[in-house]
């Protein structure tokens, strides 16, 4: 699930995560698929938090962790790359959307989501997970995170990867 010479084909990027458990288990998906985690501050949580290690449970040596103190950090540290946004407020569907190599799949804090000046500064690349919001008001942000990176890289990976 890695593209060609062992490089990541995507990376995920959580803007201000508030819950250790979730950040714990997208850490464990991204060491699964071998894609780099992004935290931009400030967390809601402590790195060394007793539920973030748990979810994560022994993952945590495979998992190419980054945090940074802002946008502008994370911007310096993945370079020019395509940012895909996720949000509860978006009208394209993900599964509607062409991902490709070096996607940077960016999510929203459990609470309030992603800064509107993000999302209105790349509407093209603003996307959403659709749901029945009379009976949910959203997904669990690890779920999100799942649905997403797995669709990505079933776009981008051949089938072989997936029977792995």
């Amino acid at each position: 699930m890695v593209g060609h010479g062992g490089k990541s084909v995507f990376q995920v990027v959580l803007y201000q995560p508030e819950i250790p458990q979730n950040t714990g288990n997208i850490a464990r998906t991204c060491a699964a698929t071998h894609t780099p985690l992004h935290l931009v501050e400030p967390l809601g949580f402590r790195i060394t938090d007793r539920g973030l290690k748990r979810a994560g449970l022994d993952y945590w040596p495979h998992v190419r962790l980054k945090v940074h103190p802002d946008l502008e950090s994370l911007c310096r540290e993945i370079g020019d790359r395509r940012w895909v946004y996720f949000s509860a407020h978006a009208d394209r569907r993900y599964c509607d959307f062409r991902f490709q190599p070096g996607d940077c799949l960016f999510f929203g804090s459990e609470s309030f989501g992603l800064p509107n000046d993000l999302l209105v500064s790349r509407p093209g690349f603003v996307i959403n997970i659709p749901i029945n919001r009379a009976r949910v008001r959203s997904l669990n942000l690890a779920t999100s995170v799942g649905i997403a990176l797995f669709e990505a890289l079933r776009q981008l990976t051949s089938h072989d990867d997936c029977r792995r």
